[in-house]
């Protein structure tokens, strides 16, 4: 039967993934949760979405963006996309599938998809008032939303080589890093980076997040108590404002201090006390979109360096609950834009689906939080913490209060201690 079995295998196969592979369709597991998070609303970048017949109406734009790109540089089209073709089977293998279209309609699509960036990132800095999308404040946000999809990506190589080529090379312009870097500068957690070796501007954006201090990976987190559990635990919860926007901090309490947790509504205290210290996180419209995509490029890429979806881990176990959100809303570590508390919970538990986490930059704080929380006694010192130590004022009414028993107590029992 096996004579007779004729199966046809190319002598030579491609590999499943190439070296230079970054840009990736989202993984159908996490599609299927939010499959509007990944898809492209106006403009199609890249081969995935080519050709959708929703976005065509900005392909004349395209058009029309490059011929006054060449206007602007004085070169014809034939030595842009003379650069594009000698880079064709390096641009290819930047994505995850076979780009099955011809080599004159690949190029097209890069020459016209590079130049169109180029031109508005260009057009954005030099505050074009005139400009079609820069003039149109709805329009440019829904337009930047797209650019930072990962099914809706360039390689940033051929994009930079471009651009040092034809713009910086006849100007003294910024380099293309930075000219990104102004343009997504709302998406930029971090005040100032470092120029890096990026793959696309989903991984921009990602490394904008990176935490500085680099914990050490351990196993993924299995066990966390909440926000308001840890709460009752006597955790303070602190905002730090220093720290870039992954880095967290659990500073233990002194021995002494971890049985005196009620007394932590004085300030003078607290740095004795249990403090988790965490980052700003702000949520808005486009927050989730953003993350689900940061998100399906670490469990492509980076599955052992998955930094954002260790943090989305990590926040589901923290957030249950809407009285979780009130109080890191109420520490000043969420900024709700998106309407009410239960929404944001909501958002961020669905934000953890489906993520597979084999290993976490957080397991050991999330070890000594539990640690923490085990100690003898801890909740029962936080209940009494709650009842009579809420802030400064009842703490203080409730010091006095036990003086005045303790001098009402001595003035009747000193008789009879006396007496005896």
């Amino acid at each position: 039967m096996c004579d007779e079995l004729n199966i046809d295998v190319p002598l030579v196969m491609e590999p499943a993934k190439w070296p230079e592979c970054c840009i990736y369709r989202a993984p159908k597991r996490l599609r299927k949760i939010n499959k509007e998070a990944y898809t492209p609303k106006l403009i199609s970048i890249g081969p995935f979405h080519l050709g959708d017949p929703e976005l065509r109406e900005m392909e004349m734009l395209k058009v029309r963006y490059f011929k006054e790109f060449c206007y602007r540089i004085g070169k014809s089209q034939k030595e842009i996309a003379s650069i594009i073709e000698e880079k064709e089977v390096k641009i290819r293998h930047c994505y995850s599938e076979i780009i099955d279209i011809s080599s004159e309609d690949f190029v097209k699509m890069v020459l016209l998809d590079s130049t169109f960036i180029i031109e508005l990132f260009l057009r954005k800095k030099e505050n074009y008032k005139n400009d079609y999308i820069v003039s149109n404040p709805m329009l440019h946000v829904h337009i930047q939303e797209d650019l930072i999809l990962l099914e809706n990506q360039l390689p940033f190589f051929i994009l930079e080589e471009l651009y040092e080529i034809f713009i910086k090379g006849h100007s003294e312009n910024s380099s293309f890093f930075d000219c990104a870097c102004n343009y997504f500068s709302s998406h930029i957690m971090k005040k100032k980076i470092e120029k890096k070796e990026v793959k696309h501007f989903t991984d921009l954006i990602r490394y904008s997040y990176l935490p500085i201090k680099h914990n050490t990976f351990g196993g993924g987190i299995r066990d966390l108590y909440t926000a308001e559990k840890l709460s009752e635990a006597g955790v303070i919860f602190k905002l730090d404002e220093e720290g870039s926007a992954l880095d967290m901090e659990f500073v233990k309490p002194t021995k002494i201090c971890r049985y005196f947790l009620c007394l932590k509504c004085f300030g003078c205290l607290e740095r004795m006390q249990p403090l988790l210290k965490m980052p700003r996180f702000e949520i808005n419209d486009v927050t989730e979109s953003l993350l689900r995509n940061i998100v399906a490029l670490e469990q492509c890429h980076y599955p052992r360096e998955a930094y954002v979806c260790n943090y989305m881990v990590l926040l589901d176990y923290l957030i249950d609950t809407t009285e979780d959100v009130d109080l890191l809303v109420e520490k000043n570590i969420i900024v709700n834009d998106i309407g009410s508390n239960k929404a944001v919970a909501t958002m961020v538990n669905k934000l953890g689906l489906e993520i597979v986490e084999e290993n976490s930059c957080y397991t050991d704080l999330a070890k000594d939080l539990m640690n923490h929380c085990a100690q003898y006694g801890t909740f029962k010192m936080e209940y009494l913490r709650s009842t009579y130590f809420p802030n400064l004022w009842r703490g203080t009414g409730t010091v006095v209060g036990l003086i005045v028993f303790g001098f009402t107590f001595w003035s009747t029992i000193r008789p009879y201690v006396i007496n005896n």
